[in-house]
């Protein structure tokens, strides 16, 4: 008997896979195995210790192929690759929301797949920047002491936010077609309230990630804390456009 339930628990191990995935092999593994040992009469049904070693070694498999998949993009010879395809995911997904949330609301009527599709085009130009930048605040300023924090977090406010808003609202401009004048326009207007804005909020999270989180993972903790602010780039950008045609 305890031989037939567990060749049936292996047969779901394979049409489960195919469908609906552990959880649902799990239940109907331990439901098949428990009837079993109350059809004995036992108080208590066992697993089957041999079913329980493919289930472990099964999750130990897919956490280590996970773990090796991060490790791999994140390695030195992928890491240029991933950063850039970060910053084009967040600048796309940013954008995303903001239109959707200005569909919603019947400010504009169509998907603008132009806006998404430049937007996402800044996000590749970015990319590599963000990727040397912070390479080279910590080759300038090794260490993550407070004083060297501190160097880091001036340095990158002061030179840093104002060429990344700069590179972020020239790209569109040429992106676009715009004319030198409304891309003039945009610096001194949109430009000046992406970088108040930059100023406010950035400090401290900035602080995290030169005090905390190791080189190769900082533009993903930027990124992923920037998502709100690319939204806002977006928000920002195409309103200043609207109110000036």
């Amino acid at each position: 008997m305890q031989m037939s339930s567990l060749l049936e628990s292996r047969t779901l191990v394979g049409k489960n896979n195919s469908h609906t995935g552990p959880p649902r092999l799990y239940r109907e593994c331990w439901r098949r195995f428990a009837c079993t040992g109350l059809a004995k009469g036992q108080t208590t049904a066992k697993l089957d210790f041999e079913t329980m070693t493919v289930f472990v070694g099964a999750r130990k498999r897919i956490y280590h192929k996970v773990v090796s998949g991060v490790q791999l993009l994140f390695s030195r010879k992928y890491l240029l690759l991933t950063n850039t395809a970060i910053s084009i995911t967040s600048a796309a997904g940013g954008d995303s929301v903001q239109q959707f949330y200005e569909l919603s609301i019947q400010r504009q009527q169509t998907w603008n797949k132009d806006r998404t599709l430049h937007i996402s085009i800044t996000g590749l130009i970015l990319g590599p920047p963000s990727h040397y930048w912070y390479h080279l605040i910590d080759y300038l300023f090794p260490g993550s002491s407070v004083r060297v924090v501190a160097k880091k977090l001036l340095f990158d406010q002061t030179i840093g936010t104002p060429i990344g808003i700069f590179l972020f609202l020239s790209s569109l401009g040429i992106l676009e077609n715009s004319s030198f004048d409304k891309m003039l326009t945009e610096y001194k207007n949109c430009g000046k309230t992406l970088l108040l804005s930059e100023w406010l909020i950035w400090p401290p999270v900035q602080v995290i990630n030169f005090a905390f989180i190791p080189l190769k993972f900082r533009v993903l903790f930027d990124n992923s804390v920037s998502f709100g602010f690319d939204i806002y780039y977006s928000y920002i950008k195409y309103r200043t456009d609207k109110v000036s045609d």
